[in-house]
């Protein structure tokens, strides 16, 4: 069961909840606050033996908004019925909700200096401050390049921090990861910021969701695992907000399956509004994993273009893309690759979708919804 309190509720209604959900046996609660668009949103979520609990007595208490019985596992994540707001947070001076639109474009893996010099200076002449730059890789195959690890991390912060890069999307394997890109960001001097990734090859490694989870200062970009269903892999993000952080950006990047040849997975986005509607996490698309390849369409468009369309006019806010000075001499993925000239050209034609989504819900969207 949930108690949702109204907007910026005090201390003195959250504690009445606690105080009154304490007479019943068998019943623990956990307080949790979130940011919605304009204001702060308390839970009290009751855990146990609710089953007997009635709502009345909490439904009368004073700042007391709505209570919800929650038959789904992810009560943490999830948008449990209408006007649940979209969970808000503003990290290193950057805003993430549902509302505002960010492009993570960067290097699958940092291979050498100059290439993330190139890359991080086309990001800064695009107006862009957000980008993704692989450094811990892991690989189908032990043979492969599997990143440069933490060695590359105080120049990556440098290069970062000299182009006005606030935040990096950053995947982590390892729990010694985070500490180890903590440990460089403040010997650097604090020049960016790091979203943690969790991968989809580590969707269900729950001991790295629970470590991620456990510390407050990083937001967490969580991908959604190629080989599992949407419910499964919605779960396993439960697992980073059960721990205590709820800064999450959710992400479609495809699934594995034959039935997405010549794709190198079939594209998910249909599951777009199925995510915003399930839980109340902004939502980012991954189209360079999705497609996999630079196949332009008969109107000269790249298939990764028409697919990022899909996703943004679905509702999504933020794109996390490959881009390259050099795609031909990458390390990993080079032929998904976007070449770092075509990055203004990709930035306007998702503007442009993004701003035919907001048009559309305008025109044809509920108020409030």
């Amino acid at each position: 069961m949930i108690i949702t309190l109204e907007p910026d509720a005090p201390e003195s209604q959250i504690d009445g909840v606690v105080r009154l959900a304490a007479r019943y046996p068998g019943v623990s609660t956990r307080t949790f606050t979130f940011q919605g668009e304009a204001s702060l949103i308390s839970e009290v979520h009751l855990i146990g033996s609710t089953a007997a609990v009635p709502t009345e007595p909490f439904e009368a208490l004073p700042g007391v908004r709505r209570v919800v019985r929650v038959s789904k596992k992810y009560r943490l994540i999830g948008r449990h019925g209408p006007g649940t707001e979209t969970h808000e947070f503003e990290y290193n001076g950057v805003r993430f909700d549902g509302r505002r639109l960010h492009i993570f474009a960067g290097l699958c893996a940092v291979d050498t200096r100059d290439h993330v010099a190139q890359t991080m200076a086309a990001l800064e002449k695009a107006g862009i401050q957000t980008t993704r730059m692989g450094v811990y890789k892991p690989r189908t195959s032990p043979y492969d390049f599997q990143g440069l690890g933490k060695a590359c991390l105080p120049w990556v912060f440098e290069l970062a921090g000299k182009h006005g890069i606030r935040v990096i999307a950053m995947e982590v394997t390892d729990a010694r990861h985070i500490d180890e890109i903590r440990e460089a960001l403040e010997k650097s001097g604090e020049p960016t910021g790091v979203m943690l990734q969790i991968g989809t090859r580590n969707t269900q490694n729950f001991e790295l969701l629970k470590h991620v989870g456990q510390q407050r200062r990083f937001p967490v970009l969580f991908k959604r695992g190629m080989g599992i269903s949407l419910e499964e892999s919605l779960n396993a993000c439960e697992y980073v907000a059960s721990e205590g952080n709820a800064n999450i950006v959710f992400c479609l990047r495809g699934v594995k399956t034959h039935l997405g040849d010549p794709h190198r997975n079939l594209v998910d986005y249909a599951h777009v509004p199925v995510v915003r509607r399930q839980t109340r996490l902004p939502v980012c698309i991954d189209p360079s994993h999705a497609v996999g390849r630079m196949d332009r369409a008969p109107d000269g468009l790249p298939d990764i273009f028409h697919v990022v369309g899909q996703g943004l006019i679905a509702g999504a806010s933020m794109v996390l893309i490959d881009i390259h000075p050099r795609p031909e001499l990458a390390l990993c993925d080079g032929p998904q690759a976007l070449h770092v000239d075509e990055l203004p050209r990709f930035v306007r034609y998702a503007e442009m979708v993004r701003g035919a989504y907001e048009d559309i819900v305008r025109e044809f969207g509920q108020p409030g919804a």
